[in-house]
């Protein structure tokens, strides 16, 4: 899964839900890579972020900005004591 650092943080609500519903459509169209070839030459286009980094960052703005409606965030810290000699 896709790491958010938060950069839509800050943006309105409205923003973050259009930018959402815009990378969703845009998975389902499979129009994450553009490209167009002819006669020998060829143009790719990938767009800025990636759909799935996309959907992560406005994951984590939307439940930093309103918890109660998309969840709160849940952080896993793991832990490994198996090279643990003591205090």
């Amino acid at each position: 899964m896709a790491t958010a650092s938060g950069i839509f943080i800050g943006l309105s609500e409205s923003d973050i839900l259009a930018i959402r519903d815009k990378a969703v459509a845009m998975l389902k169209e499979g129009k994450t890579i553009m490209s167009y070839s002819d006669t020998g030459t060829s143009v790719n286009k990938q767009f800025v972020m990636p759909v799935r980094e996309v959907l992560a960052e406005c994951k984590m703005a939307l439940q930093q900005l309103d918890p109660a409606t998309y969840g709160s965030r849940v952080t896993v810290i793991r832990t490994d004591w198996r090279q643990f000699d003591g205090f």
